[in-house]
């Protein structure tokens, strides 16, 4: 038999492959591929409803909260509504921590938290007939633990059982035009909890409702939970079913997926084969950390190194299909919290600022582009006032552009 000549590259995409099937999930009790040892995979976090973690997180859907802070040398703490309220218990202490959260931690959670001193993870509590009654039987919650001042503390976040729809979440119907473009980037910003994961597990519901495609989600970790409407859904959470963003993502292109929801772009190879990706035909839903839309331009492009920005620009400027920046504020009376957003539509005006690197134009365009469906913050600030949902110094205090508020109000 004539011998193949060697060839380097094909070697090490075949390494590179190899290394990706060993670190595989593997369901509890099976074997690895060589036979040699067994992979014990810990079983999905349940949490009984007589649990002491368990009552805490009834109470917490009781007084209607998002999320429970529990920091050593301080009383629990709630946040209802955007607001804090100390739980009347006894003061948090790190031994508490440890005895409430470590039933839940495996072996490879443990080594995580060990090197990184911060872990995420997600908790079910399935309540039993008696005590839910008519209310909530199964509840989901993010957990993140992690170190400061040298002890654990944890913060723990109540996740809806059901997915909620766009006009449930009080955004403007224009978003769910986005979900019927077959490929492209959607990108949603905001700061820590304004409500980014929400937003997309709702335009990830209507695609789920109403078209037939193959959707792949990757989350850290999983937080709503979506079963087979229209479209076949697989959810990939990190830690359990992949090492990390880039190399799930890097898979699922594999899968034959039509849509595909990155959690969080946090890395160069993230944002790489994210924007490729919507380059060449899938539709990509993913969020970055940036206050505004022209930021998520700044943050994507500013990640590369300078030599291959012009490149990333051409990219961005044929895959960005829209931007949606918003912030959850404090309705009047305290009851609830309502979005406000600033939305940017890829319009070719809009793909020429960003491939000439013409970013401070784009502001522009958003402030000119109503009747396309696009909103400047500050719009919808001013709106939201004039509707008497928040008060106006809530919304001066939102306003990148605070002048420009006053003269719309």
């Amino acid at each position: 038999m004539r011998e193949l000549n060697p060839d380097a590259d094909l070697d090490k995409l075949i390494d590179e492959m190899n290394a990706e099937t060993s670190q595989l999930h593997v369901p509890e009790g099976a074997s690895n591929v060589s036979g040699s040892e067994s992979i014990t995979v810990a079983p999905p976090g349940r949490v009984e409803d007589n649990d002491p973690l368990g009552v805490m997180i009834q109470e917490m859907a009781r007084q209607g909260a998002s999320d429970l802070l529990l920091i050593p040398g301080a009383s629990p703490t709630l946040r209802v509504d955007g607001s804090l309220k100390f739980w009347p218990a006894e003061t948090v202490t790190q031994e508490r921590v440890v005895e409430l959260l470590e039933p839940f931690l495996h072996e490879t959670k443990k080594s995580a938290l060990a090197g990184a001193g911060s872990i995420d993870f997600s908790l079910r509590l399935e309540l039993s007939t008696e005590r839910s009654g008519k209310g909530m039987s199964i509840c989901r919650v993010r957990v993140n633990l992690q170190r400061q001042r040298g002890e654990l503390a944890a913060a723990l976040r109540l996740l809806p059982s059901r997915v909620p729809s766009v006009s449930e979440l009080n955004l403007p119907p224009v978003m769910e035009t986005f979900t019927q473009s077959r490929s492209g980037l959607i990108l949603v910003c905001g700061p820590t909890g304004a409500g980014k994961t929400s937003t997309l597990a709702a335009m990830i519901d209507q695609i789920n409702r109403t078209r037939r495609q193959h959707i792949i989600t990757i989350e850290d970790p999983i937080e709503y939970e979506h079963t087979n409407h229209q479209s076949l859904v697989e959810q990939v959470e990190i830690g359990s079913d992949a090492v990390s963003f880039a190399r799930a993502l890097r898979s699922a292109l594999r899968r034959d997926p039509d849509v595909i929801l990155v959690g969080e772009m946090r890395d160069l190879e993230t944002m790489s084969t994210a924007v490729t990706a919507a380059e060449t035909g899938h539709l990509i839903l993913s969020t970055l950390h940036t206050g505004d839309t022209t930021q998520a331009v700044h943050r994507i492009v500013d990640v590369f190194p300078s030599e291959q920005q012009q490149q990333v620009r051409h990219q961005l400027a044929l895959s960005l299909s829209a931007i949606v920046a918003q912030q959850l504020i404090p309705r009047i009376g305290g009851k609830g919290r309502v979005p406000a957003v600033e939305i940017l539509v890829a319009t070719h005006a809009v793909r020429h600022h960003v491939r000439c690197g013409a970013l401070e134009r784009i502001y522009n365009e958003v402030h000119g582009g109503q009747r396309l469906g696009m909103m400047t913050l500050e719009r919808s600030l001013a709106d939201l006032v004039k509707q008497g949902e928040i008060e106006v110094d809530q919304a001066l205090q939102r306003a990148p552009r605070p002048d420009e508020l006053k003269r719309m109000l």
